[in-house]
This record gives structure tokens, sequence and C-alpha cells, in this order.
């Protein structure tokens, strides 16, 4: 029957004898966990149960403590000699790893640092081509087309190489944007540009030289530099004179709505219908204004002998 008394309801001479008999079961266990392991010799099982009952050593004849309790002196048992450590090899395993690991490390940083230098050099080529497509604040932005009146005035300029419109022409309100401009050089005539322009309903058929100042327009219908060629997509400017120099477009007012206009390059021919007509101020160069698709535009003085406006007329190119 198990004791179901508390450690203060045990007598103290019945806990030493407790005490002692669990020590002795303790060394005893240790002894032959030594003994098994070959650290100490085999004991006598006579002997050792002896020992165990009496904890007194057990001596052979010369006198000498036999059994587990050889070792033994008085005041406790000697402790087994302590066995040096194996010495351990080189752990190949652990510094291969250790490799492998730096290995990955550099790697991981290398592949950082690329993606950085590539990220820089990503930024700066962007700024560079946004420097390239922004002008820069001191830039004077240029002007779609090199003119501040329309061409075609019927009165000579008053200085050689310069081409200042006579400000008879142009309304007095007006005036005050009006400013003198350096001609452009006139270009060598090229298979491409325009060559001919024919207008059946008004019963016109005229050479077209490059240029539109004061001289170019008495050879003939001037073709505005910089303004497109036949066929091309944008706009082709032409203009003539209404009352000087064969009064080339003089009825360019009676031009109507899908009459046909012939433009000539070389040895092809553009054919053109009108569908605009307009009596425009001479300050109103947006005219003459690049477009997105195949256009012509015809420009000359109005009305006939005052000239102090524009007739304009627009057509577009048909396949």
């Amino acid at each position: 029957m198990p004791d179901r008394r508390t450690v203060d309801q045990i007598p103290t001479e019945e806990l030493e004898r407790i005490l002692a008999i669990r020590k002795r079961k303790e060394r005893a266990q240790r002894l032959r966990r030594l003994a098994l392991q070959g650290r100490i010799a085999q004991a006598d099982p006579s002997a050792q149960a002896l020992a165990v009952d009496d904890q007194s050593p057990v001596l052979d004849a010369a006198g000498r403590p036999t059994g587990r309790y050889r070792s033994i002196e008085v005041g406790g048992e000697e402790e087994p000699p302590e066995e040096k450590p194996a010495r351990r090899g080189i752990a190949w395993g652990w510094v291969f790893n250790k490799f492998l690991l730096f290995v990955e490390v550099a790697a991981l940083a290398g592949l950082v640092l690329v993606l950085a230098s590539s990220l820089l050099a990503l930024r700066e080529l962007n700024q560079s081509v946004r420097d390239v497509l922004t002008p820069s604040q001191t830039e004077t932005p240029r002007p779609l087309i090199d003119a501040v009146v329309l061409p075609s005035g019927h009165r000579p300029p008053t200085a050689p190489g310069v081409v200042e419109p006579n400000l008879d022409e142009i309304p007095e309100h007006l005036r005050s944007l009006v400013q003198a401009v350096t001609p452009l050089p006139i270009p060598t005539q090229g298979p491409e540009q325009p060559s001919r322009i024919v207008i059946k309903s008004i019963a016109v058929d005229a050479p077209v030289v490059q240029g539109d100042d004061w001289e170019q327009l008495k050879k003939g219908v001037g073709h505005h530099l910089r303004s497109a060629n036949p066929g091309e997509r944008g706009n082709l400017v032409l203009s003539a004179h209404n009352d000087v120099f064969g009064e080339i477009f003089r009825n360019l007012e009676k031009v109507e709505l899908k009459d046909e206009i012939l433009v000539y390059s070389g040895s092809r021919v553009f054919r053109y219908v009108a569908t605009q007509k307009r009596v425009i101020e001479p300050t109103e160069v947006s005219v003459m204004y690049p477009t997105s698709d195949p256009t012509l535009t015809l420009i000359t003085c109005y009305p006939y002998l005052v000239d102090n406006k524009r007739i304009v007329v627009i057509a577009e190119l048909q396949p």
C-alpha cells in the first residue's frame, strides 16, 4: 500500500534511511554502467551484493579491494581516468557549405550592383533624350514658316535683298505686326518639286518656280520654300500676282469648290480638288502651316487693284 504521508509527517531517522538507500542504488547503477563500458573490472556478484548491503569494500588475498570497489578509498570512490578527446579532422563538408554560401552572397551582391548601374544608365539616357526633345528656356521658338505676311504682294520692296511689304497693302491696325525679313536662298529646281500648274476653270497654265519673293514671282507661280512637294503629305503653298507680271491668278476668286487643279512635278501630274475658298488678312500666315494630309494652298492679292487682303483657295489631293 503506498505511503500517503507528507514529508513533515515522516520522522527524521526514517528520512535519513530512505536517502541512504537511494544513494546506494544510484551508486550501484553508476558502477554497473562503468563496468559495461569497460572502464572498470566486472565485480563479483556475491561480493558486489555484500558490498552494497554493508557499504564496505571487499578485499582479495593480497588485501586489495576487489570488484567494483577496488578503486574505492576512504571518503569516497575514485573517479575513472579522464579520456582525452579524439582529434577531429577537417570538416570538408562544412568548408564546402561555407564556400557555397560565400559564392551565393557574392553573386547576389553583383546582381544588385548590375541592376543599380542599369537603372542609373537608363535614367541618364532618358534625361539626355528629354534634354534633346525639350527646347531650352533661352531658345526662341522657331516659327512653322519663315513669313510675317502672305506672299504675292503687288508692291516692290524698298531695299534690295530685303523683303519689306509695302504698308499700303496692310490694314492700319495690323501694320505693327509686319517686319522685314531676309529672304531664303533659292534652291535649284529638283525633279520632285512642282514645275507647272493648270487650272482649266480659270484658264491658268503657268510655270512654277522656287521661291515667292518679288523677283521670283516675276517668272511665274512661286513655290513657298520649305512647303511640301506635289503628292507629299503636308501643305504645298503656291502664290502668284493678280494685277502685275501676267496677272496669273487674276481670276482665282472665280474658282469654285470641286474644281480640278493639276500640279506637275517633272513628268508626273497630281490632281487636287478645291475644298475651301477664303478672304483673309495679309498677316494670317496660319494658312501656310504644315498639314497632316496632302494639301494645296493657292494665294493671291484681293480685291483687284486694291490688294489690301488675300484670297486663298485650299485643295486636297485626289487618288
